[in-house]
């Protein structure tokens, strides 16, 4: 057992982050206890930040403290690991879909750093009195213009602050090599932050890329 990034330990079987609601899982996780402290199991084929830390991430910018926009949080599996890091901070969560709010609200209610939005990440103006100023954008959205949405959320994070990235070449166009997509979208973020890291992650998510940044 060893420690990855703060907060995120790894063994022979994988990831697993400290469980901020003993006693409850979010997606069927193992609970394990180590130490006296319970830990959830972070499945990397099911949320593409775990999978990016089992492809070789380098940067990790969650501590306890950390303020994240998270922008397409679907049911939580990905927010759920996000908050046992942020204790202390809050992960504000921006989900167009009503029927996946629906699931979502019962992992944000148990979650005191957590807070459900229901909106369009396309339209930032409309959730900003519920954002504020952010460590982090964090964003997976199954829609066409993935680079140019979170330019537009870019106004929320602090300058210097991290931009992590799902690009899914698919919900893109299915037409292009995932790679062309692929590169198109980071000449959209080029003008607004510096790419530190590309990962591929498509031992885990097939035609993914995960990106990674700093706001200028």
């Amino acid at each position: 057992m060893n420690e990855v990034f703060p907060g995120v330990l790894r063994d022979e079987a994988g990831l697993l982050t400290k469980n901020l609601v003993p006693g409850t899982r979010v997606y069927g996780e193992k609970l394990l206890d180590i130490d006296g402290s319970e830990y959830r199991t972070w499945n990397p084929y099911r949320s593409k930040l775990a999978s990016a830390v089992m492809s070789g991430l380098a940067s990790f910018p969650f501590g306890r403290d950390t303020r994240v926009l998270y922008l397409g949080s679907a049911t939580g599996t990905t927010v759920s690991h996000i908050s046992d890091l942020a204790v202390d901070g809050v992960v504000a969560c921006v989900e167009f879909a009503p029927r996946s709010m629906r699931d979502f609200l019962a992992v944000s209610r148990a979650r005191r750093n957590v807070v459900p939005i229901l909106g369009d990440a396309k339209a930032p103006l409309d959730y900003a009195p519920f954002v504020g100023t952010v460590d982090v954008v964090y964003q997976d959205v199954a829609q066409s213009e993935q680079a140019d949405i979170l330019v537009r959320n870019l106004p929320f994070l602090r300058k210097g602050g991290h931009v992590m990235l799902c690009i899914k070449a698919r919900s893109i166009d299915v037409t292009k090599d995932p790679e062309e997509v692929f590169r198109r979208e980071r000449a959209v973020l080029a003008p607004f932050i510096d790419i530190t890291e590309v990962i591929d992650i498509g031992a885990y998510e097939k035609d993914h890329s995960f990106v990674v940044g700093v706001k200028r």
